[in-house]
């Protein structure tokens, strides 16, 4: 007897990694298309989009968090309640990739489930003579040892960025039909908009 998968029409992303690796340059790109050079400090920001999708809604959670991490207790309820994970770093602070593995383990203890979906991320590839960590390197590590996806971004000069939302999703279970309404998301997803009401943060989770 053949058991039918419920779809998921609603998801939380959830990103995570060290200070100033482009995380909210990354979630700007993908919902604005817009890059900011200027490093500004995030405290934390959830932001959500409706998709309408073959008359179904799918509502899509991100959460854009901060470098540090003062609340151990606040990240691990923040990991219980998201489904998927991206796991930022900078292709040119090898202590930025530290991190993600220590982020990782994290999760995979909170979830108790290896198969958690996560998708690594090296970001700022648009820094070529800055790079201090191989793409070859990590991928052995990302793809063989842990088993989960891994991409290569540039915020900056939007490569990848596209990428790594679709592979979160689909590993999320969204619906695959999904997938070409990402191609054209600047037609699908409402604009930004500067006067949303603030996070009720009794349903949310702090990361500072």
């Amino acid at each position: 007897m053949s058991l039918k998968v419920k779809e998921t029409t609603e998801v939380r992303l959830v990103f995570l990694g060290a200070a100033g690796v482009g995380k909210t340059a990354l979630i700007r790109r993908f919902l604005q298309d817009k890059f900011e050079p200027k490093h500004q400090c995030t405290v934390e920001e959830l932001h959500s989009k409706e998709f309408s999708i073959g008359g179904a809604k799918v509502t899509i959670h991100i959460l854009d968090t901060s470098g540090s991490y003062s609340f151990p207790a606040m990240r691990k309820l923040c990991i219980q309640n998201s489904d998927a994970f991206a796991l930022v770093y900078a292709i040119d602070d090898p202590e930025s990739l530290d991190v993600v593995k220590s982020l990782r383990d994290e999760i995979l203890e909170v979830k108790e489930d290896k198969f958690t979906p996560i998708v690594v991320v090296g970001n700022k590839t648009d820094r070529r003579g800055e790079r201090t960590l191989s793409r070859q390197d990590v991928l052995s590590s990302v793809d063989l040892d842990w088993n989960h996806s891994f991409l290569e971004t540039s915020a900056k000069d939007d490569n990848n960025v596209l990428e790594v939302f679709k592979d979160l999703l689909q590993q999320a279970n969204l619906p695959s039909r999904l997938s070409p309404a990402l191609r054209r998301r600047r037609e699908t997803i409402p604009k930004e908009h500067n006067n949303r009401p603030p996070m009720n943060k009794t349903n949310s989770c702090l990361i500072t």
